[in-house]
């Protein structure tokens, strides 16, 4: 279907003005209008249907699409701090380098959306749908992500310092080299989740599930993991120096060349686990 420049909208609608112009997408939508590089900021546009419209390079930043259809959409680029976004459906849209920095977009569907190199400090993604979305190299510090599906989501190398993910769900979520220090994962399903390489110094897991999880490598060190299930997981060259694993189930864990210097191990489960090599105070 054709589209047109941001230029040529009004004049070739004969419309007279913005609101009109919204109004237009509201009722049309799906890509008719190419909406590349346009300033929309602060708009209303609660509920519109813009499925598949190029918004590349756009100002959306403060706008109000709570409802909104953007599903396929082209948001590259696009400036949508503090957009408000809950109950979005943005399934399959391409967010590559989007500005969502405190945006609200709690219950919205981003399942399959590519976020790469998003900026989505402080954003609120809680109850959101991200399963199979593309977050490698995407800033969310300190975002909220209560309740979020992030199963199998791609996390590579994002960074999630000081992230809320309590209850979260990462299951098969590849989590390699990415940043978690100080990060809330407590209750968190890390079921099978590839944490190669990870940060996650003075991290929350406690009654997290790490069942299957591959930890190898990764630095925990202060990390607060009480009541943690971490059955059959993958900690070989890890750091647990000062790290309360008390009450943590550690049953066929393999913990080769561990680090558990001064780790609190206190009524922790480890029937079969391999001890190999590690580095510890006496249990």
């Amino acid at each position: 279907m054709r589209t047109y420049k941001f230029d040529n909208i009004l004049e070739m609608y004969k419309l007279e003005n913005i609101n009109q112009l919204l109004d237009y997408i509201r009722k049309n939508g799906n890509g008719v209008i190419n909406l590349k590089k346009a300033i929309l900021r602060n708009a209303k546009l609660t509920g519109t249907n813009l499925k598949g419209t190029n918004l590349s390079g756009a100002n959306l930043s403060y706008a109000k699409l709570s409802f909104s259809n953007l599903i396929n959409a082209n948001l590259r680029d696009t400036n949508l701090s503090g957009a408000k976004l809950s109950y979005a459906k943005l399934r399959d849209t391409k967010l590559r380098d989007a500005n969502l920095a405190n945006a609200n977009l709690r219950d919205a569907n981003l399942e399959d959306a590519y976020l790469m190199g998003a900026n989505l400090t402080g954003t609120n993604l809680s109850f959101a749908n991200l399963s199979y979305a593309y977050l490698s190299y995407a800033n969310l510090k300190d975002a909220y992500l209560i309740g979020t599906n992030l199963h199998y989501a791609d996390l590579r190398h994002a960074d999630l310092r000081g992230a809320n993910l309590c209850g979260a769900d990462l299951t098969n979520a590849n989590l390699i080299d990415t940043y978690l220090s100080g990060a809330n994962l407590s209750g968190a399903n890390l079921t099978n989740a590839n944490l190669i390489d990870t940060y996650l110094s003075g991290a929350n897991l406690s009654h997290a599930i790490l069942y299957n999880a591959d930890l190898s490598g990764a630095n925990l060190e202060d990390a607060y993991l009480i009541g943690a299930n971490l059955t059959n997981a993958d900690l070989s060259f890890a750091n647990l120096i000062d790290t309360n694993l008390s009450f943590v189930d550690l049953e066929n864990a393999n913990l080769r060349g561990t680090n558990l210097t001064n780790a609190n191990l206190t009524n922790a489960n480890l029937e079969d686990a391999d001890l190999k090599g590690t580095l510890r105070n006496e249990l």
